[in-house]
């Protein structure tokens, strides 16, 4: 039981803390990237101003429904991205995630460590049976990071995004409590 509380919101490189007003330039700073434009979610990339982003930090930190963490360099309490808990159906004891890490990150195992401790959450504090998310097909970096973690490839759908002039498949990924036990 001891392991459980050096273990809570903490993996090897990096915690989840909630974040707070003085983390929001930080945020915002990250989320303008042009990275986290084209990887981060379908809308169409067009850059969102400061106030855009103070309004979403704000509606999304009040959300009882939702878990929205900011994901810190363990080393340095640098906030390097985020990560959130969303769209729980309790009935059917499913989730879905998302993150977005920082470009001067990417590559380093950060977003793999922050997810595995987002998923140890989700296990073992929310009665949860299945997480999904939802990654583009031309993210191989994401892809490889979620197959580390466990997740498994449940489908794909296609020609679902519009990027760089051409459209692009989006591909479903879960994970199952039974499967995380085994090798989380």
């Amino acid at each position: 039981m001891e392991n459980y509380f050096k273990e809570f919101l903490t993996g090897q490189t990096i915690t989840l803390q909630q974040m707070t007003s003085s983390d929001l330039e930080a945020f915002v700073k990250i989320e303008s990237e042009l990275k986290t434009l084209l990887l981060a979610n379908d809308d169409i990339p067009f850059p969102k101003t400061f106030e855009d982003h103070s309004s979403f930090f704000q509606s999304i930190s009040g959300k009882k429904e939702e878990f929205f963490f900011g994901i810190f360099e363990k080393s340095s309490n640098e906030l390097i991205g985020s990560c959130a808990v969303y769209g729980i159906n309790w009935k059917n004891s499913t989730c879905s995630v998302g993150i977005s890490i920082g470009e001067q990150w990417h590559g380093k195992g950060l977003g793999t460590d922050a997810m595995k401790t987002l998923i140890h959450f989700i296990f073992n504090y929310i009665s949860i049976n299945k997480i999904k998310l939802q990654v583009f097909s031309f993210n191989k970096g994401a892809i490889r990071s979620y197959e580390k973690c466990g997740f498994t490839k449940e489908g794909i759908l296609r020609n679902e995004l519009f990027r760089f002039g051409q459209f692009h498949d989006v591909v479903l990924f879960g994970l199952l409590r039974e499967e995380w036990n085994q090798i989380g």
